[in-house]
């Protein structure tokens, strides 16, 4: 399960890549207009600038914004720094593997197998889904259906 911190972490990067172009945004902007706890996002925004993903700016006017063009960061790559591997079990893991304590044989555990699956489409879809992505996708349902007229 995507972690509040992963979930908060990718909205932010998002609206930050939305507004790319545009200047520093504070982080009491980005507070409020995604509605996540200030202190926490602080903490969230810093760890990604560690990662270099954002850079800050400090001052009246600073803020934060995007070190990295958004097309070069993947979902993949944000969900692992903050929540850690996308395996559910650790025996699947390519990031962090470590065999499972009560299986007999990784060979033969079906268990293993399907969650195999599930991480490998998993990964495949995060892996090649970036930021730039996201804020089109975000810009496309955000936009009000079309009206379609027929006599």
């Amino acid at each position: 399960m995507l972690s509040k911190r992963a979930k908060y972490g990718l909205r932010a990067l998002v609206y930050l890549a939305r507004h790319q172009g545009e200047g520093p945004i504070q982080i009491r902007d980005i507070s409020e207009t995604l509605n996540i706890p200030r202190k926490f996002l602080e903490a969230i925004l810093l760890d990604l600038r560690n990662e270099g993903m954002l850079q800050s700016r400090k001052g009246k006017e600073g803020g934060y914004l995007m070190e990295r063009s958004p097309d070069t960061i993947t979902i993949g790559k944000i969900i692992r720094f903050i929540d850690g591997p996308l395996a559910a079990v650790p025996c699947v893991s390519q990031t962090a593997y470590a065999r499972c304590d009560d299986c007999l044989d990784e060979k033969t555990c079906v268990v293993r197998c399907i969650m195999k699956e599930v991480r490998d489409a998993t990964a495949k879809i995060l892996d090649e889904t970036t930021l730039d992505q996201l804020v089109a996708r975000e810009e496309q349902l955000s936009r009000p259906p079309a009206l379609e007229y027929q006599i």
